[in-house]
C-alpha cells in the first residue's frame, strides 16, 4: 500500500525536528526557512498491540509490523501559490502525497525565530490553507476553461463536472477547502480526479513546549488549533517535537522510564503515525503462522481477494477462500485450535470484506 502523509508547516515549527523523530534519518534541522528543500522520505513502523499479543500467542520465529510512509515537505510562506520563496517545489511535493499533517507552531521560545514574528497558530494554518486553497482556484480556473466547450456541446460528463466546477469556486472563493464541501460520492469520484490541495484529508499536529506536553488542556493556543479543527471535523494530535526526537533514541526500557518521567502512555508520534494511518482510510489484518506473524495494512472496504493480493499476486488471482477469525476471538481462545473448536473460525468467500484485526490463512491454487 504506497500511501503517504505530507508534514507541512510554515518555516520553523518543528516539521523538521518530528520528522526525524519519526524515522531518524537526520533530515536537516536548522534556525532558518528552507532547510528543507527536498523533501525527505520516511517509512516507519505502524504501533499495533495486537501484533506483540499474536507474537506472544504463537511464538513463530519471525514478527513483521506494517509500515507507513511520511513525508517532510519544506515550509510554505506567503505566496507559495504564485511562486514566493521555493512555492512551486512545495505544491508539487504536497500534491504528490495523499494525506497532510499540518504542523502548527503552539510553543513560545525566543531563541527560535517565527516566520511571521509572532506566534499564532490560526494565522499559520490560515497562511497555509490559503496557498492551497488559490493554488487548486487556479487549477479549477483552468479546468473550467475545457471542460466548459464540452458542456456547451451537451455532453452529458462535461455537464456534470461543470456543475462541480462551479461549486467548488465558489467555496474556494470563499476560503473554503474542497473536503469541507458537501458532495454526493459520485461528485466526489470527479473532485478526487482533479488532484486538488484542500481535497486531501488533513490534520493538525499542535507541537507545544516540553513543560506542556503532558497537560497540553492548559495551553491556550491548543485549544484555538481544536475549535479550528473541530468546525471542519479535523483531528488534533498534540506533540512535543523535541521530546519526541530525544525519545526515538531511546532503547525501550528508557522509553519506558521516560513516558512514566512525563506522565503519558503512549509517545506523541505513535498517536501521529496511528492517526495518519487511519487518516487515510488503511487497516490491519494479520496473517499468524509458526515461521512468521505479520501484519499487513489494507484499505477499509476491500474484499478478500483484493486484501490477498497485497501478500502476492497469486493470492488473488487463485483466491479460494479466507479461513478468518478475529482477533478478539482468537486471543480469547489461546490458540487457532481452539477458536475453531469454539466456532470462531469461518471460511469466508470473495464477496467478504476484510476487517480490521482480521486474523486471516488464505486457501489459493493457481
Amino acid at each position: 500500500m504506497a500511501l503517504t502523509a505530507g508534514i507541512v508547516g510554515l518555516p520553523n515549527v518543528g516539521k523538521s525536528t518530528l520528522f526525524n523523530a519519526i524515522t531518524q534519518a537526520g533530515a536537516e534541522a536548522a534556525n532558518y526557512p528552507f532547510a528543507t528543500i527536498d523533501p525527505n522520505v520516511g517509512i516507519v513502523e505502524v504501533p499495533d498491540e495486537r501484533l506483540d499479543k499474536l507474537t506472544e500467542l504463537v511464538k513463530p520465529k519471525k514478527t513483521v509490523p506494517t509500515a507507513f510512509e511520511f513525508t517532510d515537505i519544506a515550509g510554505i510562506v506567503k505566496g507559495a501559490s504564485k511562486g514566493e520563496g521555493l512555492g512551486n517545489q512545495f505544491l508539487s511535493h504536497i500534491r504528490q502525497v495523499d494525506a497532510i499533517c499540518q504542523v502548527v507552531r503552539c510553543f513560545q521560545d525566543e531563541n527560535i525565530t517565527h516566520v511571521s514574528g509572532k506566534i499564532d497558530p490560526i494565522d499559520d494554518i490560515e497562511i497555509i490553507n490559503l496557498e492551497l486553497i488559490l493554488a487548486d482556484l487556479e487549477t479549477v480556473n483552468k479546468r473550467t476553461q475545457r471542460v466548459e466547450k464540452l458542456a456547451r456541446q451537451k455532453d452529458k460528463e462535461a455537464v456534470a463536472e461543470q456543475e462541480i466546477l462551479v461549486k467548488l469556486k465558489a467555496g474556494l472563493e470563499e476560503e473554503k477547502p474542497a473536503r469541507a464541501m458537501d458532495f454526493s460520492e459520485d461528485q466526489w469520484k470527479i473532485v478526487k480526479g482533479l488532484h486538488l490541495l484542500t481535497a486531501k484529508p488533513t490534520l493538525y499536529v499542535a507541537n507545544v513546549s516540553e513543560e506542556e506536553v503532558a497537560d497540553p488542556d492548559g495551553n491556550e493556543n491548543v485549544q484555538k488549533v481544536r475549535e479550528f479543527a473541530a468546525a471542519e471535523n479535523a483531528e488534533v494530535i498534540v506533540i512535543c517535537a523535541k521530546i519526541e526526537e530525544e525519545i526515538s533514541e531511546l532503547d525501550l526500557e528508557e522509553k519506558e522510564m521516560f513516558f512514566e518521567d512525563l506522565n503519558i502512555s503512549e509517545s506523541g508520534l505513535d498517536k501521529l503515525i496511528k492517526a495518519s494511518y487511519h487518516l487515510l482510510g488503511l487497516a490491519t489484518y494479520f496473517t499468524a503462522g509458526e515461521q512468521e506473524v505479520r501484519a499487513w495494512t489494507f484499505r477499509e472496504g476491500m474484499k478478500a481477494p483484493q486484501a490477498a493480493g497485497i501478500i502476492h499476486t497469486d493470492f488473488e488471482r487463485g483466491f479460494i477462500r479466507a479461513e478468518t477469525v478475529s482477533y478478539g476471538d482468537l486471543v480469547e481462545a489461546g490458540t487457532m485450535g481452539q477458536a475453531r473448536e469454539n466456532g470462531k473460525v469461518r471460511l469466508e468467500g470473495k464477496e467478504y470484506i476484510v476487517k480490521d484485526g482480521d486474523v486471516i490463512h488464505f486457501r489459493f491454487n493457481v
